[in-house]
This record gives structure tokens, C-alpha cells and sequence, in this order.
């Protein structure tokens, strides 16, 4: 797995998994952990990807924890935690994928994408709220918009754009859009002179 070739939004969640396993005395970093570290992000694009995807993000998010809380917890381990194989596979994956779509940086959406392909626990509680290959793909793309990923910061860009467009379609909704005036849109009115009106001298 290339770590360095991670986005940002990546990387942050899986630094996000990483203290959920430590704060619950778990030994590795499972795929659960990082599903609910990107599902919670601030700002991330998952919850809205799979919004688009027509799964049912409450219930995935409600499962996820409940998988969290079968997790064996070891304490005395001193913060200690290490990625599991579940998780290194899934990682190994989700690089195989960005590379096949020329992406020069790995994005969090083709770690969704690993997990619904795989096999393991993270895969079903997916496909248990509704997710499957072909609406997932098709919500890439669009989030996509057809383009590698070939910047860190590409998940960020993309929710500003999304939210610029958002807002501005909720402003034309409300009626709170100027509208563009053209030159053939505003008629000048013709110019009268009112008797005893005062006469202004232009320089």
C-alpha cells in the first residue's frame, strides 16, 4: 500500500481509525474502523456517495457499530495497534483499483468499493444496507466526473464544488438569484423634458 500516495481525506481517516481503535483497547485497525472513521468524517465524501448509491447509510452506520462492539478489546496494550490482515488486504486492493483507473493519489471512495467486493464482514454489512456494485460505480463516476484522481486534495475540491452548486441551485429555488441582464434585457426609456422641468448640462 502506497501510504504516501493517499489524498488527504484518506489519510485522515485512517489516523481517525486508528485512535477509534485505540480508545476502544482494540489491537488492529479493522475495516470497520475505517468505514465509520469515513462515514463520520466532516467534510469526507462517503456518506454522500453511498447516499447516491441508494444504501442506507443510517443502517450501515448502526451496524458498523455494532460490529465495533464485538470487537475483542486487550488492555494494558499501551496504545499499541496494528493494521489486520482483513485490513491490509482491503488496502492492497483499494491500490490495485486506484492504479487500474490511473489515479496518481488513492481516494476513499475505491476503499468502498474494495469492501463491497470483498468477502469479509465489511462487504456484507454493506450489501446488508442496500449497496451493490453497479450503483456504486455509477455514483464513482459522478462524483467523478470521469477524471483520475492526480491531486491529495481532490476529495476537498470536490465537496467545495458540490457545495457551491448546492447552494447556488437552493438560492435560485428561493428566488434570491439576480438575474443576468443582458443588453437586450433592460430597455432604455426615452428621455422627456417636462415643461418647467430643470435642464442638465452634460460636460
Amino acid at each position: 500500500m502506497r501510504m504516501d500516495k493517499l489524498t488527504s481525506k484518506f489519510q485522515m481517516a485512517l489516523a481517525d481509525a486508528q485512535s477509534l481503535a485505540v480508545g476502544r483497547d482494540n489491537q488492529f485497525i479493522e475495516p470497520v474502523h475505517l468505514m465509520v472513521a469515513m462515514l463520520d468524517q466532516d467534510g469526507g465524501t462517503v456518506r454522500h456517495l453511498l447516499t447516491q448509491a441508494d444504501v442506507n447509510v443510517n443502517r450501515l452506520r448502526s451496524t458498523l457499530g455494532e460490529a465495533l462492539d464485538r470487537l475483542p478489546q486487550v488492555s494494558g496494550t499501551g496504545g499499541d495497534v496494528t493494521v489486520s490482515n482483513a485490513m491490509g488486504k482491503l488496502l492492497n486492493l483499494t491500490d490495485k483499483l486506484a492504479q487500474s483507473r490511473n489515479d496518481q493519489y488513492i481516494s476513499s471512495e475505491l476503499f468502498v468499493l474494495a469492501a463491497l467486493e470483498d468477502k469479509g464482514e465489511l462487504g456484507k454489512l454493506l450489501r446488508e444496507a442496500g449497496a451493490s456494485k453497479g450503483a456504486l460505480e455509477k455514483a464513482i463516476e459522478q462524483l467523478r466526473g470521469g477524471e483520475a484522481v492526480n491531486d491529495p486534495n481532490a476529495e476537498e475540491q470536490r465537496q467545495a464544488l458540490e457545495k457551491y452548486s448546492i447552494d447556488m441551485t437552493e438560492r435560485a429555488e428561493q428566488g434570491k438569484l439576480d438575474p443576468v441582464i443582458g443588453p437586450t434585457t433592460r430597455s432604455a426609456a426615452p428621455s422627456r423634458s417636462w415643461p418647467g422641468a430643470p435642464r442638465t448640462t452634460r460636460c
